[in-house]
């Protein structure tokens, strides 16, 4: 009798748990189809950088990974492989969404591109991004095949990992921070432009306030100040090869 009184509330506060933490990534899916926006915000083309295919992911408030998905899709070649995109920079896109997640608030988004001046030597945040190491046997387990598809080793898993350049976002919904997004393949400010975008896309862009309110007229907060030479402790962010400009792709210009 005694051990069914204490498994039976065990077993209710497990349901509620459960459901807590899976929450947020169902509210991100609903927000819309994020290999397709992806792929849509991609093939534009109007972001700068290279014009390379990207890789995007998304996690929860939790830091747990919902999705993993490429711009390019799964295709493969005849031989198995899909060389359209770094096959480095998935691990770097689940780092960002890690990070835009983890330092930002309900009341305050702080980018990835906001921490770089941060954590140069002589800045007040050096050595952050040494902290919180990704969990390499979770990031690379499983087989390559399954890379950017609902098998995704990385899927339901917190990897960890802090990124300090362009390319992660939190994501916020009816005034609550619920996860965050983070993009990798290009150039990081071309990484920020398409993270923007595809957060915009997802209407999932109600930023409360940031580092950049009040920057710029129409600033939300969490852009990108592009510098030629960043001054160490600041939020600034160095300009990259065919930089993007403008509010629309998140970017205060080049100073």
């Amino acid at each position: 009798m005694i051990k069914n009184k204490v498994i039976l509330p065990l077993a209710c506060i497990a349901t509620v748990f459960s459901s807590t933490v899976t929450a947020d990534c169902k509210a991100i899916a609903a927000a819309g189809n994020l290999q397709e926006t992806a792929k849509t915000v991609v093939d534009a083309q109007d972001s700068g950088g290279f014009k390379l295919q990207m890789w995007v992911t998304s996690v929860d408030e939790t830091g747990k990974v919902c999705e993993v998905v490429n711009s390019s899709g799964t295709e493969k070649d005849e031989n198995g492989r899909s060389n359209v995109s770094w096959l480095g920079s998935r691990v770097i896109s689940a780092q960002k969404a890690n990070t835009a997640n983890a330092f930002s608030l309900d009341g305050f988004s702080i980018s990835t591109a906001n921490l770089y001046g941060l954590t140069q030597p002589g800045g007040s945040l050096y050595g952050l991004q040494h902290s919180n190491p990704v969990d390499a046997g979770r990031a690379y387990a499983g087989s390559p095949s399954t890379y950017g598809t609902k098998k995704d080793p990385l899927i339901k898993k917190r990897i960890g990992g802090v990124n300090v350049f362009g390319g992660g976002l939190a994501l916020y919904q009816n005034g609550k921070k619920i996860g965050a997004i983070g993009v990798s393949g290009d150039t990081s400010c071309t990484d920020h432009a398409v993270a923007w975008k595809i957060r915009k896309a997802l209407e999932l862009d109600a930023v409360p306030a940031g580092f950049k309110t009040g920057a710029a007229e129409g600033a939300k907060g969490d852009e990108m100040t592009l510098v030629t030479t960043v001054t160490p402790n600041t939020t600034d962010h160095p300009s990259c090869v065919s930089s993007p400009a403008g509010l629309d792709n998140g970017v205060i210009p080049v100073l």
